[in-house]
Formats: C-alpha cells, sequence, structure tokens
C-alpha cells in the first residue's frame, strides 16, 4: 500500500508545502514510511511524530518520534503542529467526526491539514459478473465490522463542518490488470483476510477465487478504489 499510495500522498504534501523546521504530524504512519518523507523535508530544525495504534512496523526508521496512540482518545498534542496528515485511517474508526476533530485540535493556527481517505465506488460497478459479486460481499462484510468504504465522499464535508477553511478536495483512482502491483496487492489481502470473509458467511469460496482468477490474468483490466484528498488550513484567529 505505501508502494501504491505514497507517490500520491508526498506530491499532495509538497503542493500544501513542508518547509523546513516545521513540525509535522502523521496519523496512522502505518510503516512510518511518509513520516520518514516529511523527516527528511523538514530537516535537523524541525520534528515529525507518526501515531499509530501499532508501531511494529516502524522499526529502523531514523528521524521520527513514533508513539502508540488512538486518534479517538483525544488531540495528540493540542496546538503543536504546523502539518497534520493522515491516510486510509478514518473508513475504520467508529467515530469519524470525533477523530477529525482531534487531528484538528493538534494543529496550530493556519497549519496545513491532508486526509486521505477510500471511496469504493468504481470497484462496486466493475465486471465482470464475478468480480461485482465479489466486491458486494466485500462491501457486505466490511459494514459488518463497521468500516466505511464510501466515507471519502463526504470527506470535504467533514472537514469543512469541522472547521477547516480554504478546502480543496480531490479523487484520484488507477487502472490496473491482473499480475500488476494492484493486483498483487489485492491478492495478498485478500488471503490474509480469506478465513474471516468466509466465515462471515458474505463470500463463497468461488467467489473469492474467481477474483484471484482474473488478478492473475494480464488481459483482464479494472479500476481499482478512489482516493479522495482533502486539504485546508485551520484557520488563522
Amino acid at each position: 500500500m505505501s508502494r501504491l499510495l505514497d507517490p500520491m500522498h508526498r506530491r499532495l504534501l509538497d503542493l500544501l508545502g513542508v518547509p523546513p523546521g516545521a513540525h509535522a504530524l502523521e496519523v496512522g504512519c502505518g510503516n512510518g514510511s511518509v513520516s520518514a518523507w516529511l523527516a527528511d523535508r523538514v530537516g535537523s530544525g524541525g520534528r515529525v511524530v507518526g501515531v499509530d495504534l501499532d508501531l511494529s512496523l516502524t522499526p529502523g526508521v531514523t528521524g521520527v518520534e513514533f508513539r502508540q496512540a488512538d486518534i479517538l482518545a483525544g488531540p495528540i498534542a493540542p496546538a503543536a503542529y504546523d502539518l497534520v496528515t493522515c491516510r486510509a485511517v478514518l473508513h475504520h474508526v467508529s467515530d469519524p467526526a470525533a477523530a477529525v476533530a482531534n487531528l484538528l485540535g493538534s494543529a496550530r493556527r493556519g497549519a496545513a491539514v491532508l486526509v486521505i481517505e477510500p471511496d469504493f465506488l468504481p470497484v462496486s460497478v466493475t465486471g465482470p459478473a464475478t468480480v461485482r459479486q465479489f466486491w458486494q460481499g466485500w462491501l457486505a462484510w466490511s459494514r459488518d465490522r463497521g468500516i466505511d468504504y464510501f466515507l471519502g465522499r463526504r470527506l470535504p464535508q467533514l472537514l469543512s463542518a469541522a472547521g477547516l477553511v480554504d478546502v480543496g478536495a480531490t479523487a484520484e483512482t488507477a487502472l490496473y490488470n491482473g499480475g500488476s502491483p494492484w493486483a498483487a496487492y489485492w491478492q495478498q489481502t485478500i488471503r490474509q483476510l480469506r478465513s474471516s470473509l468466509l466465515d462471515s458467511g458474505r463470500l463463497r469460496s468461488e467467489h473469492i477465487d474467481g477474483f484471484l482468477a482474473c488478478c492473475k490474468d494480464p488481459g483482464w483490466w479494472t479500476q481499482t478504489i478512489a482516493f479522495t484528498a482533502v486539504y485546508g488550513r485551520t484557520p488563522d484567529s
């Protein structure tokens, strides 16, 4: 996922501006790849904090202060950061509005904010029929687990309502074929989750196997998730 999404994330952060000496926060830092990139941008005079519930993937990353924390518990540090970002976090939490409030509460006045979340609409209407059946089951399974894979489309309103100003938004997706990095990502993800998917009763083996077969076929092309990116600044006053 880092290899697939970090280029978009870095490009948007560059557009917002990451000046030397800035204090930056990444919530949901995962393996620390974006946090490490931020640390390189802010330099020795700056500071980067990476936060996640699970920090098991971050050993070996230097130049970043990692903290185990839950964004639903409150701001990471009140009004402490010049830049706050998170990616693919809010669709997993039970109260996205509370998480957004805590994100913005961690930002200084006039701070830059970038949030990226998925919208699964493109995959839900793709073909062939066996692939649509797989995604219908996947989305039912995710709803049962409290995962909101359509949060992306509501993200601009959510951040605006929380007080973000100068709000802009974009959505990016990709077309990919069997054997590509996106196909490999889905193959790995589904293998890890196969037991949970089957135990849920939302998917049968033929649905999963049909989708995995397409992921191996270089002649099969489809569209992946749309990732909505919302950016803006906290009010100056």
